[in-house]
């Protein structure tokens, strides 16, 4: 199965594609040889996407493109970060991308997928626009679980999400949850600026009192 659950869905998009006018490839008047494209993603990118998840990004994606043979070969290179909601405090939690996606397509009747890396397009398309592709390789990305580096959460949404989390009995993840929760709240703020007193010598405290 191709990385899009069906050929038909990522074509039959519900999202007006004159949001991603600048993502449309002209495949047709491509000469032969290799052709490179560069792509921006910022937080409007994912808005128009109706991302639930991602908050902010600043991603560039490098494409080659590689035309020989009646089949073009689409190279992705993806680098960069994006913003997302830590599923345990719900602040602010940067994540790096760094991923590749490779795929073929032709010319052909109709819409079909010949394998998991061949999609064929019907004669009548002179772009494909690639923004969905783009999108789901980002997407495939981002970890399922989004959460802090032990002691980076927020301590007081950690302690207030404890305080109305139902622990289930037997249940290890549960438990273990609340484990971490605990732990977090005991940890320094590794932000704090606040500087700690020096240790003094006590036979100069003696002194002092003279």
């Amino acid at each position: 199965m191709n990385k899009f659950n069906t050929f038909a869905q990522f074509f039959q998009l519900t999202i007006p594609m004159g949001k991603f006018s600048q993502f449309k490839l002209p495949l047709k008047s491509l000469p032969k040889g290799a052709h490179t494209f560069e792509y921006h993603l910022d937080k409007q990118f994912f808005s128009n996407m109706e991302s639930q998840d991602v908050r902010d990004a600043n991603v560039n994606v490098v494409l080659v493109v590689t035309y020989n043979n009646d089949v073009y070969s689409l190279d992705f290179t993806i680098k960069g970060s994006v913003i997302v909601p830590c599923d345990r405090c719900l602040d602010d939690l940067t994540l790096e991308i760094d991923t590749t996606y490779s795929v073929k397509v032709k010319y052909g009747e109709d819409y079909r997928e010949d394998s998991d890396d061949l999609i064929e397009i019907p004669e009548s398309d002179s772009y494909l626009n690639i923004a969905y592709m783009i999108y789901d390789t980002v997407s495939l990305a981002i970890p399922i679980k989004h959460v802090h580096p032990m002691g980076k959460c927020n301590r007081a949404m950690s302690s207030l999400l404890k305080k109305h989390r139902a622990t289930v009995p037997g249940d290890p993840d549960s438990e273990l949850e609340n484990e971490l929760l605990d732990e977090m709240e005991t940890m320094p703020d590794n932000d704090s600026t606040t500087p700690e007193a020096p240790a003094t010598d006590p036979r100069w405290d003696k002194l002092k009192e003279i």
